[in-house]
């Protein structure tokens, strides 16, 4: 008999939607935000959003949009001009030949997923994912009555998938695999041969190779690559204008599918979103202009110094990271032994008592959660800086159950 909470009139609320946890980190924001308002200094390490102001020649694309009244809906799939733009934009830096109708611009990666789950999957179905790993992956899976089946990943594969991996994970059921490079929350980078191995394995057990691009740019030391090099047309790639590109909430991410799928999506579209923000994608032509690229590579050079002021500082204080992250604007931590306290109850406990928010371990996964948090070095120097300040004030003062 169905025990969930019921809602209005009595009725009760969807098993599949109640079985959707919190994105923990939201919570934790919304925690400082108050603090901030009733006076308290925060530093802010917890939100994965990068703290630039979007591109000026962005805004002002989207202001000559707006003026132009260019506000009805475009075709579901996307304005031509800048499904085209996206295509040559892979052509001009990866030097890979993506035909602009196998683009389809979404409301964001996260409108990505849900059209590539939708198409991909049925209630029942299971998709491999990582263990830790971007935590709207299973919840959207869920909700869908889809079952993540984790992988369990650690520094000895640079907290990345493999085919090795994903075979002893492996699964009757599983239709799909989800990985992302760079990965949230660890930073690491998937080589172009770990890559290929685990799109021969999916091949060979007929599921789908889902590829999360979403920080592709944001490299330090690896090769900045794209999936869509393995020239293979049967990849889901899913890549966004927020990190990189610096437009988080106009809302507006891709899909490169392959030519059987995008019919079927853009069906999906029209009856799920109708469109993507018509200002918004006008304004996103303006990313790959020469001035726009100028200004976020400097950004990117910005984040590789706060990376490398952050790494060594928190492994001074005693905090794990075994791997020298190469991409996205995260540190995944290891929690100082002497820390006592989960990594729920710590990141909880450091805001309100020092005024540094963190992400804690439990928003990626279940395997070492409870001793783990996120760092993300989304703020200028002297705000890392400060941060590191309290960290050390509150270790030195003793941490405890």
């Amino acid at each position: 008999m169905h025990s969930g909470v019921e809602g209005i009139g009595h009725r009760r609320f969807a098993p599949r939607a109640e079985a959707v946890e919190p994105f923990h980190v939201m919570r934790l924001l919304a925690q400082a935000r108050d603090l901030e308002a009733a006076g308290r200094s925060i530093v802010h390490l917890e939100i994965g959003e990068p703290d630039f102001p979007t591109p000026s020649p962005i805004l002002v694309a989207g202001q000559r949009a707006l003026a132009a009244g260019q506000t009805h809906y475009t075709p579901a799939a996307g304005l031509p001009a800048l499904r085209q733009a996206i295509a040559d934009y892979y052509g001009q830096r990866y030097r890979v030949t993506v035909a602009p109708t196998r683009i389809l611009v979404t409301p964001g990666a996260s409108g990505a997923l849900q059209l590539v789950f939708a198409a991909l999957l049925e209630p029942g179905d299971r998709v491999l994912i990582g263990d830790p790993s971007y935590p709207c992956y299973r919840q959207v899976l869920r909700l869908m009555g889809v079952e993540p089946v984790a992988a369990p990943l650690g520094p000895e594969d640079d907290f990345q998938l493999t085919a090795a991996r994903a075979a002893a994970a492996w699964t009757p059921g599983i239709r799909a695999v989800v990985v992302a490079s760079p990965a949230n929350p660890t930073g690491s980078v998937l080589s172009a041969d770990t890559l290929a191995g685990l799109h021969a394995l999916c091949r060979a057990r007929g599921a789908a190779l889902i590829v999360d691009e979403i920080y592709q740019g944001l490299i330090y030391e690896a090769c900045d690559e794209t999936a869509l090099a393995l020239e293979s047309r049967d990849l889901y790639v899913i890549n966004s204008f927020s990190k990189y590109f610096g437009m988080t909430g106009w809302r507006v991410g891709w899909i490169a599918a392959p030519d059987a799928s995008v019919e079927l999506m853009e069906r999906l579209a029209q009856n799920l979103f109708i469109a993507t923000n018509t200002p918004a994608q006008h304004a996103a032509l303006a990313a790959f202009d020469a001035e726009t690229l100028a200004i976020i590579e400097e950004r990117r050079e910005t984040f590789r110094e706060r990376r490398d002021r952050l790494l060594p500082a928190l492994r001074e204080l005693g905090f794990v990271i075994p791997n020298r992250p190469a991409g996205a604007f995260y540190l995944y931590a290891g929690l100082p032994p002497q820390v006592t306290l989960d990594a729920m109850d710590f990141a909880t406990r450091l805001l309100t008592e020092a005024g540094v928010a963190v992400t804690p371990g439990q928003d990626f996964g279940a395997l070492a959660a409870g001793r783990h948090v996120r760092f993300a070095y989304t703020r200028d120097l002297h705000e890392l800086d400060e941060g590191i300040r309290r960290l050390g004030d509150y270790l030195s003062g003793g941490v405890s159950g």
